[in-house]
């Protein structure tokens, strides 16, 4: 970081985020999270497929989002063609906040998680992400000036107030929060026949999914130290006010927004950037309160929108009704994924209306992304990327990359792309998984990073340009574009493929050792737990990749590091590689290898020289 850092804000500086003094103006930064949703999901990514109400596929326009919002900033900003994520929920989230992958933060899985300390020293359960990352998110824009707030889903082990925010609005957050008496829009433990199910308060009647309490409409929502709490977490509504405008038409992520916006303003007084975490729950199925009947757990309704080419317009819902039964008077979508896409359109161009109205949209960061691949399709899925593959947008002023970037991109990255932002600088000792997109973003830098993982629970996918291994040990080949974005061909035969392929897997394989953890290092250092059950995976404590084993590949000499470099420099880089590797080339000393790969005595071992040396050897 010490090293980037000049660049960084100098790039910003000519990006236009400073002042008449030409001093760095901070940017403000949103991080808007989707929940649950494919790339292949938004039209931008130009998918011939997509997910229908009742999940499963279809290709039919009606049932295909219209996001208009997301789309112009996909072009005046850009999109990330391949952008990957953990395969489901809680190990995703615990990326984004930390910049590191399940090998660090011990969260494998969504019911999988390692054990560890609280802040109080005790390991009493999950080794909250806090403590195995102390520089979150929330922490880095903390320490840099921010002002910072989270708004929507939680979802993170431990307390909510160690995260690194200042402020919060959260629907809901954990379930074992029952005291909420301001709805009975939520599941309860039950006997019945002398089985232990969830039933539905509202309706008092068992319900086939899980436990869940309601966080579209009529929802549970906590406030974080909002000024007009009496206590630092409390149930909202909280005032006389929002009590009488409280009821069944109150749509959570509406609410999320509002608080959000109060909080922006309050920071802009207060002369202060700020910070916007927003872990919206748009995009994850839900249970159906107005409708539980037909459509039970589903991506239910939201309030009617309408785009006209140039803005939005809400239509106030109406609903009237008690204990199942409903009449929303046709305020309220049809369910869908493509119905939570529309509004989460809608919602940042809300975001947009309010930065411009505040004057600051020149000097303001949007970062869109998802956690998991769709519910029904990849969520939770390790076969090819479909767990994984999620979209990313970037909206930011005086970016250097616009529309389509075919580069590889993962969540982890957004972490040091904050920290960039902000100007913090991550203490060389602390180790991140993610690289910074700023460089990238900012510069004329062609590539951001060469390749890309994810796990799910000991099952490791990762891919580079050409290939990729899913969670089944699987290899596709991903250097052809494919119009379902998933229809990769499997690698059978690697005599079949290019050399280039051979050799990225290669190096593919040689990463994963360290992150390769779950079963060797599954809580936090020092701590002995073995838990009751485990998922099932494809993968076993005693197997290594049968798959990847039985492929015989011949290894060729790569051309080296050293290619190019002069013979004092050749030999000195050599000598290193000699001392990781041992055995290599202990036999030649490598100054006479030098003058063999020099063919023409230049004085220079070019990579074209090393690889006629290695192929006349016959390596």
């Amino acid at each position: 970081m010490k090293l980037i850092q000049p660049l960084v804000w100098g790039c910003l500086l000519c990006a236009g985020l400073g002042n008449a003094a030409g001093t760095l103006q901070k940017p403000n930064i949103i991080i808007y999270f989707a929940d649950d949703i494919s790339a292949r999901e938004l039209p931008i990514y130009g998918s011939t497929v997509w997910s229908k109400p009742e999940r499963g596929d279809t290709s039919d326009p009606a049932l295909r989002a219209v996001t208009p919002v997301l789309d112009k900033m996909a072009t005046d900003g850009c999109w990330i063609k391949t952008a990957w994520a953990a395969c489901v929920c809680n190990p995703s989230r615990a990326m984004m906040m930390s910049g590191r992958y399940a090998y660090q933060t011990k969260w494998w899985n969504n019911k999988d998680k390692g054990f560890g300390p609280d802040e109080t020293g005790k390991v009493n359960g999950t080794w909250p992400v806090y403590q195995s990352s102390p520089l979150l998110l929330g922490h880095i824009a903390q320490q840099s000036g921010y002002g910072t707030y989270w708004a929507g889903k939680t979802q993170m082990a431990g307390s909510w107030e160690k995260h690194g925010f200042d402020e919060g609005c959260f629907t809901p957050g954990n379930l074992e929060n029952k005291d909420n008496p301001f709805t009975d829009f939520k599941h309860e433990y039950k006997k019945v026949d002398g089985k232990r199910v969830p039933v539905c308060k509202d309706t008092g009647k068992v319900c086939d999914t899980y436990l869940q309490h309601g966080w579209y409409w009529y929802p549970h929502v906590k406030l974080l130290n909002h000024p007009s709490s009496k206590e630092s977490i409390e149930w909202w509504p909280n005032t006389p006010e929002s009590k009488e405008n409280y009821g069944l038409h109150t749509y959570g992520p509406d609410v999320e927004l509002q608080f959000t916006f109060d909080f922006m303003d309050r920071k802009q007084k207060e002369g202060k950037p700020f910070f916007i975490y927003h872990t919206t729950h748009l995009g994850h199925a839900g249970w159906d309160w107005f409708e539980p009947v037909k459509n039970g757990q589903s991506w239910v309704g939201t309030p009617k929108i309408k785009w006209d080419g140039k803005k939005y317009t809400r239509t106030e819902p109406k609903v009237t009704g008690d204990k199942g039964v409903y009449n929303t008077h046709g305020t309220v979508t049809e369910p869908g994924m493509h119905s939570h896409l529309n509004y989460i359109d809608y919602q940042l161009w809300q975001y947009r209306q309010k930065l411009d109205k505040m004057g600051v949209a020149d000097n303001t960061v949007i970062i869109f992304a998802a956690d998991n691949g769709t519910g029904g399709y990849g969520k939770n899925s390790g076969e090819k990327q479909k767990g994984c593959h999620v979209p990313m947008i970037i909206y930011a002023p005086g970016m250097t990359k616009h529309g389509e970037q075919d580069v590889l991109a993962c969540v982890a990255d957004v972490l040091p792309t904050l920290a960039d932002l902000t100007g913090f600088e991550i203490p060389a000792d602390y180790k991140i998984d993610g690289e910074s997109l700023v460089p990238f973003l900012y510069t004329d830098q062609p590539e951001h990073r060469d390749w890309i993982y994810a796990q799910r629970g000991p099952e490791q996918l990762i891919r580079g340009k050409k290939v990729l291994k899913d969670g089944r040990d699987n290899w596709f080949d991903v250097s052809q574009h494919h119009n379902d974005l998933i229809s990769f061909d499997e690698i059978k035969n690697w005599g079949a493929v290019s050399e280039a392929h051979r050799d990225e897997r290669e190096e593919l394989l040689e990463l994963l050792p360290q992150y390769d953890l779950y079963y060797d290092e599954y809580n936090a250092p020092g701590v002995d737990h073995e838990p009751k059950s485990r998922p099932k995976y494809s993968r076993k404590r005693s197997e290594q990749s049968a798959k990847v084993q039985a492929v015989p590949v011949k290894k060729k000499k790569p051309a080296s590091p050293q290619a190019g470099k002069s013979k004092e420099a050749f030999c000195a880089l050599k000598k290193v590689e000699m001392g990781k590797k041992g055995k290599t080339y202990v036999q030649v000393k490598v100054e006479k290898l030098f003058d063999q790969m020099d063919a023409n005595n230049d004085g220079l071992a070019t990579r074209e020289e090393q690889k006629a040396y290695y192929a006349r050897k016959g390596k």
